[in-house]
């Protein structure tokens, strides 16, 4: 009987390279998990901007002060939740805002639109 006999010297390296590719695997793992990650941050931010947004509009249309001061009051909140708003419906009783965060790590926008109703006409007229 002929004993089989490999030569190892030709394997030499070769867990290496192995390694080296499970390295590079976890590695782009990593970068999507953190694309992704930001993304999803960022749709919650524009979610959270564009419903203050829509909030502060109609706490002005509630409040009689007319369309201008909503846009306004839509524009500042959705500045100070750190996104910008693109469009404001701040007319009538249904109000919608819709704002845009910018999202540096992937080079995108993300867009969000929230809508707010008014109950009621918001300044109550007491007759004695």
């Amino acid at each position: 009987m002929t004993a089989f006999r490999r030569d190892t010297r030709v394997e030499r390296g070769a867990a290496s390279i192995v390694v080296l590719g499970v390295l590079v695997l976890g590695v782009l793992l990593c970068f999507s998990a953190a694309r992704a990650g930001a993304g999803a941050v960022a749709a919650a931010r524009a979610d959270a901007a564009a419903d203050a947004a829509a909030l502060a509009a109609a706490d002005m249309v509630a409040l009689g002060r007319g369309a201008g001061a909503a846009r306004q009051a839509a524009a500042v909140t959705a500045a100070a939740n750190g996104a910008q708003l693109t469009r404001c419906a701040c007319s009538g009783t249904v109000l919608t805002a819709v704002v845009e965060v910018d999202v540096p790590v992937l080079g995108a926008v993300a867009h969000a639109r929230a809508r707010a109703e008014v109950l009621g006409s918001g300044v109550e007229h007491l007759e004695e």
